[in-house]
């Protein structure tokens, strides 16, 4: 994604230096296909030579999936995770390693589905919306859009939050800087690269942190791990929320998209599509369990944990001042990459293969800054308009992915030929009944606010 949207020299597989999609037309989409077209061409059209993409995944094509993976998992890990983890633990005690189980495999279930049909058809989910059914990825695309925008805005709170309990510092000033920021992210030359990189550097320390603290709070290891098949009792909402936190709204596209821009597409590259979004889910998964484990060794060692932040308190007591300035190093990083990731995606939704990389840039930047200037204004979201975005966002897995299974199934022509493999088309179905549910719950969240 490289702000001057230029070629690279003495490149020949149609890819900026920074791994990004070239800006020859003759390789991209020019159809209108409705809002972020992606790259919609006949299979083999305006593709590299059958040894390009292999090279491209060998050489810099690694570094953009690996990007992609966590861009994925550490847009699912906001502060609504850390909160809904925390919660959860305190509640359920052990027993939520079970929860954590089945949320993993059943998000494995849809971006196994979802990787793979936006990988192999070379095209973005709106793109595919408007395919099956004309003005499905207008829809889609608004859905992400509102959605993105209002979560951004407790996602800019949190980046606050978090420089607040790390230095001290006045959540509103903390959530400004973390803004600008993330600004000067995307004003890079090698916009691509530098997200790639932060990404993958944020994730990796939120995970290291979380386990030095799970380590020290000594949790029942042996309680926990048993609870992972045979738990004392079974809560489907907390499995529901889980699901919903991991792979609901924007989150669900947020990987995909980033491979897409990287031009790691095609039938040639369903292995590493496959292992990567398979990765990003373990990602999100490990940072789940290493948050549960330490949470769950203040819990079991009989400490009450403050109300109004549970899991400062639980960092706290784990470690005292070092865990709770951990704590904010975790909670920062962790708001900061959901802010990176939801600008990034909401605007995938709105651009397609012929939108330069610097309009890409701008108009994330702009989502950024819309995001920081509605937090300084009205301290954070309305828990009521966060509780309507959630409903929206419930709304977007079900809708999304019945167009992804319905292209895997019906829509052969797509994928350029590729034969679809049955039993991840059967996994996919499983996990949309699961979405059906969401969605569901999300209009009984939707019709409860105007009761």
């Amino acid at each position: 994604m490289s702000a001057n949207g230029g070629k690279s020299h003495g490149r020949t597989d149609g890819r900026t230096h920074d791994g990004e999609p070239g800006g020859d037309p003759a390789a991209r989409d020019t159809g209108p296909d409705g809002p972020g077209g992606g790259t919609s061409r006949p299979e083999g059209q305006g593709r590299a030579p059958a040894s390009g993409p292999a090279t491209a995944v060998a050489k810099g094509g690694r570094g953009a999936l690996l990007g992609a993976m966590f861009l994925m998992a550490t847009s699912a890990i906001g502060p609504g995770f850390i909160t809904q983890t925390t919660t959860f633990t305190v509640r359920l005690g052990a027993a939520f390693a079970f929860a954590i189980l089945v949320s993993i495999l059943i998000d494995v279930a849809v971006q196994l589905n979802v990787w793979r049909v936006v990988g192999v058809s070379g095209r973005r989910a709106q793109d595919l919306g408007n395919r099956v059914a004309p003005g499905a990825g207008w829809v889609l695309a608004a859905l992400v859009l509102i959605g993105g925008f209002v979560f951004n805005i407790g996602n800019v709170g949190g980046t606050g939050l978090g420089l607040n309990a790390m230095l001290g510092v006045d959540a509103k000033i903390g959530g400004a800087v973390s803004a600008v920021i993330a600004i000067a992210i995307f004003l890079s030359k090698r916009a691509g690269v530098a997200l790639d990189r932060i990404v993958v550097l944020l994730g990796v320390l939120m995970i290291g942190m979380t386990a030095y603290v799970a380590i020290v709070s000594h949790p029942p290891l042996g309680q926990a791990l048993r609870s992972f098949v045979l738990p004392d009792t079974v809560d489907f909402l907390s499995i529901t929320t889980l699901i919903g936190g991991t792979v609901g709204g924007y989150i669900t596209y947020a990987g995909a998209h980033r491979m897409l821009d990287s031009g790691v597409t095609g039938p040639e590259n369903v292995g590493p599509i496959t292992r990567s979004s398979v990765l990003g889910v373990v990602v999100t998964g490990v940072m789940r369990i290493v948050l549960f484990l330490a949470v769950l060794g203040v819990v079991a060692g009989g400490v009450a944990l403050a109300k109004d932040n549970p899991s400062a308190s639980a960092f706290e007591a784990a470690a005292g001042q070092v865990g709770l300035r951990l704590f904010g190093v975790i909670l920062w990083a962790a708001a900061i990459t959901s802010v990176i990731g939801a600008a990034y995606t909401s605007v995938s939704f709105f651009t397609t293969a012929r939108t330069s990389a610097r309009t890409r840039n701008l108009l994330t930047i702009a989502f950024i800054a819309l995001s920081a200037v509605a937090y300084l204004l009205i301290g954070t979201a309305p828990v009521t308009l966060l509780v309507f975005a959630g409903a929206f966002n419930g709304l977007i897995l079900p809708i999304g992915f019945t167009v992804v299974l319905w292209v895997a199934w019906r829509r052969r022509d797509l994928l350029g030929g590729y034969r679809y493999p049955r039993w991840l088309l059967a996994v996919g179905v499983l996990a949309w009944l699961i979405a059906l549910y969401l969605g569901w719950s999300s209009l009984a969240a939707v019709g409860s606010l105007f009761s």
